[in-house]
């Protein structure tokens, strides 16, 4: 409390008694209309001390009574011409500090978050924060802060302006456009909204949703989301771990000089960074390129077949960002892709990934196929658990699955799988 406050507002309405009365005066001017007049109000529940104080500053007898009419230009004027205080809002104020006009507060805060979406340049960026889902994930990102949403903004777009890269990596690009390598790290609000933008990007041109498929599985939820940012990140021409799981692949083909750079008949493995800086020239537009689940089966095929076996690609579980770039690839050169996988949830999950967004068909991976493997196997068979998961290319299948209630690798089919690796007769 200052020390300037006159001793007889001091006693008017500055003792411990009238803190009550003081916080019910502030929020009625808090609550006041916008550019309207305030001319007075209805006050209940008083305390005799509370009646008494109001009565003396209207002119009103003393006589006590529960409520009272506040007329507010009349206290301003008893106050002006005592000396004490401007108007009752400056008495209230100085003792007790400034009152916020509400109404005029949400008015400044939508006019500082219409400057947010007003002062944008990147179409992309605008089109997302024109719905209701983008300017909330902004509020959400700087904790309702207008001034803290600009500058996020300005930020993001320095990214955007530089997308699509050719193979940039993410901390080189964070460091070029914000000044900090760590600036577009998985987390970082930056990162969350150019994310968002090449999501919405990417679905587009793609005609297909953001959605990740259910599983019970968490790991591989987890590992699917992560995975999934760093996907996004390539479709962007930015790379991510870019060393990290690289793509196994056996006798894929490739135009001119580049087939002399692998052996035939060995596996071999694709970096993210060497195929989104250097794209193999793929031959293998109207051939089958098969895939598989698990690394294993391209060694049992390697040994089997060598230099003769069909193309392969394994996706090494949930496909990383190597492995779907290079499968993205891979259809865009008019290959025909084959999925197969493990006969359980997970392995189904990966199934509809992989042909949902590559395209592929289904390689021996069908009801009919899970039968006759439910019915070969030995009693040492793992159970089928977790979740079960709709084949999206086959709607008996997972019928089937629930009948037998068994877990089939991949491996253990190896013999007939082989079959279709073999060279074409």
């Amino acid at each position: 409390m200052s020390a300037a406050i006159d001793p007889r507002l001091q006693r008017l309405l500055g003792d411990d008694r009238f803190d009550s009365l003081r916080k019910r005066l502030r929020r009625r001017f808090e609550r006041a209309p916008l550019d309207a007049p305030f001319g007075g109000f209805r006050i209940d529940q008083l305390t005799v001390d509370e009646h008494a104080a109001l009565a003396s500053l209207l002119g009103r007898p003393g006589r006590y009574a529960g409520s009272l009419q506040v007329d507010v230009g009349r206290i301003d004027l008893a106050l002006r011409n005592a000396g004490i205080a401007v108007s009752l809002r400056d008495a209230l104020e100085q003792l007790d500090g400034p009152i916020a006009h509400l109404a005029t507060t949400r008015l400044a805060l939508q006019t500082m978050w219409s400057d947010v979406l007003e002062n944008r340049t990147h179409d992309a960026l605008i089109e997302l924060l024109q719905t209701p889902a983008g300017m909330g994930l902004l509020k959400r990102l700087t904790r309702q802060n207008p001034t803290e949403a600009l500058q996020l903004c300005r930020r993001v777009e320095a990214v955007l302006q530089r997308l699509p890269a050719s193979g940039m990596t993410r901390s080189q690009l964070a460091a070029d456009a914000l000044g900090d390598p760590h600036g577009l790290d998985g987390g970082q609000p930056a990162a969350t909204l150019v994310l968002t933008i090449w999501r919405q990007l990417i679905a587009r041109l793609d005609g297909k949703d953001d959605v990740l498929d259910q599983t019970e599985d968490k790991d591989l939820k987890l590992a699917g989301r992560v995975e999934r940012d760093r996907d996004v990140w390539a479709r962007a021409g930015v790379l991510v771990n870019e060393l990290a799981r690289p793509a196994l692949f056996l006798n894929l083909p490739v135009r001119g000089t580049a087939a002399r750079d692998r052996p035939p008949g060995e596996p071999a493995y694709a970096s993210l960074r060497s195929l989104l800086r250097s794209p193999p020239p793929w031959d293998v537009a109207d051939r089958k390129v098969y895939i598989c689940e698990n690394p294993n089966l391209v060694a049992i095929a390697a040994d089997h077949w060598g230099a003769g076996c069909e193309p392969l690609v394994c996706t090494d579980g949930m496909p990383a960002a190597a492995q779907r770039c290079l499968l993205s690839q891979l259809a865009n050169a008019r290959a025909q892709l084959c999925y197969h996988g493990d006969f359980d949830w997970p392995g189904v999950t990966i199934g509809n990934h992989v042909m949902r967004e590559h395209g592929a068909q289904s390689w021996r991976f069908e009801a009919a196929d899970y039968a006759t493997a439910a019915e070969a196997a030995s009693d040492m068979a793992q159970t089928l658990t977790g979740k079960a998961v709709r084949a999206n290319w086959d709607d008996a299948l997972m019928a089937a699955m629930q009948r037998y209630r068994l877990s089939i690798a991949e491996e253990a089919l190896a013999s007939s799988l082989l079959e279709d690796l073999g060279p074409a007769r």
